[in-house]
């Protein structure tokens, strides 16, 4: 009896790439491989990078050498988006046999089959901007039947003067919206308690497709799927919400009364010189809608300190705008130069001092604003979405997405994916 081959998958960045990756392992499971248990061999590797900082770039390197160094013998893929920016970066890694980046990743197994046909390392890594159509990469269907993320957009056309993404990621491009709704459907009937549709767009979905459709007429449209309990949304731009947009999440039970929406900023000048496409002015009304729509709305945020140019006032201007936007947490990044960015070549950078005081300014704040959000569910009942069980106790998020972790009774029998009620303390929150 032949013995199945092997794979190891390892994944950097963010929840687009963490989809990603769930897609290429089911690529792998289709054509007959299984995915390693801790302690075993491989006989693929496969690293999923992210080239969002510096930072992304040092840690995706510092894995793939991991990775080769722990199974040498194992033939090793790079993707993902360091490995578009920096292919040649990446070839020069002893041990490295494929280098693909964020397109093509359907043809991986064929692209393997001729690394070891030709014994010859290779790299097929396609210009971004000459991407026209979104990639369909297949489902994976986990055995914990949880939380299901549908990536429904790829790329971006902003491009804000210290960001790599339109470069690696190429142009907006939207999923069909009808392959996207047979797969909730499908996810929904399979028993996934959530759905999260997500992109790196996800609020431009639509606009480059030629039938009338929004991210606004999707979540109509998935919300009429049978089965479908909760519909989670990723990141969308402050600029992307339209008034349909507004209209549709209030009107719509099933969206989760969460949204991320990234700000960057609390300084006008700075957010002009990162080419945002909006003002302190426009993000603040922005919140009074959706706090007016929904006062106990849990809205979280992405801040860069540190950009080129940032001065002490711009910083607590910052500080001080962030403390009226009742955030339910942030994401504090330092900026970091990419080069090929515009904000690259600005004078007045940063340094790294000043960069770390201020990250430790923000995530001070971070963590008042996270408690002082969290104390008015206190004492009341939350629905949890189990993610994880031990033996004494349940891990697992609430609609706001705050992550709890509760005793589980005697009693009760909870496995991932089932749904309680419990009545919420501040020990509970994790």
């Amino acid at each position: 009896m032949n013995t199945p081959p092997k794979v190891a998958l390892t994944t950097l960045g963010c929840k687009v790439n963490q989809t990603e990756s769930e897609a290429i392992a089911q690529l792998f499971r289709e054509a007959g491989y299984r995915i390693i248990q801790p302690g075993e061999q491989p006989d693929v590797v496969v690293v999923n990078t992210c080239s969002v900082t510096d930072t992304g770039d040092r840690k995706s390197r510092q894995r793939i050498r991991r990775m080769i160094r722990a199974y040498p013998d194992s033939l090793t893929v790079v993707m993902g988006c360091y490995a578009q920016a920096c292919p040649q970066e990446i070839m020069g890694i002893e041990g490295v046999d494929l280098v693909i980046g964020t397109q093509g990743r359907s043809q991986i197994l064929a692209l393997i089959d001729k690394v070891k046909a030709e014994r010859q390392a290779c790299q097929v890594v396609l210009p971004a901007r000459q991407a026209r159509e979104f990639e369909e990469l297949p489902l994976l269907w986990q055995e914990s039947r949880t939380r299901a993320t549908i990536k429904i957009q790829d790329g971006c056309n902003q491009f804000c003067t210290y960001c790599l993404i339109p470069y690696v990621r190429g142009p907006n491009r939207s999923r069909d919206p009808q392959r996207v709704l047979a797969e909730i459907a499908q996810i929904a009937a399979a028993g996934y308690g959530e759905i999260v549709l997500t992109g790196i767009h996800t609020g431009a979905y639509g606009q480059d497709l030629e039938q009338a459709w929004d991210l606004a007429r999707l979540i109509q449209e998935s919300s009429a799927v049978s089965g479908l309990r909760r519909l989670r949304l990723g990141s969308i731009e402050p600029m992307e919400f339209t008034s349909r947009l507004l209209d549709t999440i209030a009107a719509t039970p099933l969206v989760c009364p969460h949204l991320h929406i990234p700000l960057q900023s609390g300084s006008d000048a700075v957010l002009a010189r990162m080419k945002r496409p909006y003002r302190l002015r426009d993000y603040a009304q922005l919140l009074d809608k959706l706090y007016v729509m929904n006062p106990e709305l849990s809205v979280s945020t992405d801040i860069i300190t540190g950009f080129p140019g940032e001065s002490a006032t711009d910083h607590a201007h910052t500080l001080a705008f962030l403390q009226d936007c009742r955030f339910s947490g942030m994401h504090v990044f330092p900026y970091s130069k990419r080069q090929g960015t515009p904000a690259a070549a600005f004078p007045d950078q940063i340094s790294k001092s000043d960069k770390e005081r201020r990250s430790g300014e923000l995530l001070r704040l971070d963590q008042e604003l996270k408690r002082a959000y969290r104390r008015q569910f206190i004492g009341r009942e939350a629905e949890i979405l189990v993610e994880r069980v031990s033996d004494s106790a349940a891990l697992g998020h609430t609609p706001h997405y705050l992550a709890v972790r509760f005793p589980v009774k005697p009693e009760q029998t909870l496995t991932g994916g089932s749904f309680t009620r419990i009545i919420l303390t501040e020990e509970y929150f994790v």
